[in-house]
């Protein structure tokens, strides 16, 4: 597997990003933007990628390493993100409607504005996490761990 993808935004160089992180590892990719779709990342290592509008719907990214990624705005909707590490993530006004994030480690994540009706966060580490303004309706948070002063609704 390749490590590092350019960050020159030239249409072949993002496909070059997109099939690296098909294959399972693309760090420092330049996605933004990025149809990746009901794709399966399982276990892919992403850290420090920009996947800011990137369209992740359904896609599979349990156990995953996106530590210090950027997915403001995208739409992980349905998303399996099971035991998967968001360290210092960015996630502002992402859509996490329906996701699976049950295990997973979001530590100093910023979650803000972050929509995550009907998700699954039983057992997630969400320490330090910045959660203004973020949607829990219906969310399972079972277990997680919460930011100190948080009230879950």
């Amino acid at each position: 597997m390749v490590v590092g993808c350019s960050n020159t935004p030239t249409s072949s160089n993002a496909t070059d990003a997109i099939a690296q992180a098909q294959a399972g590892e693309c760090l420092d990719c330049d996605l933004p933007g990025a149809d990746l779709a009901g794709q399966n990342l399982k276990a892919a290592k992403l850290n420090r990628s920009d996947l800011s509008n990137a369209k992740l719907a359904g896609t599979d990214l349990s156990n995953a390493l996106m530590d210090s990624v950027d997915l403001q705005n995208a739409d992980l909707s349905n998303a399996n993100l099971t035991q998967t590490a968001l360290t210092s993530a960015n996630l502002t006004g992402a859509n996490l409607k329906g996701a699976d994030l049950s295990g997973a480690y979001l530590r100093a994540a910023n979650l803000s504005g972050t929509d995550f009706t009907d998700a699954n966060l039983t057992g997630a580490n969400l320490v330090s996490t910045n959660l203004e303004e973020a949607v829990l309706d219906g969310a399972t948070l079972e277990g997680a761990i919460l930011p100190a002063g948080f009230v879950a609704p």
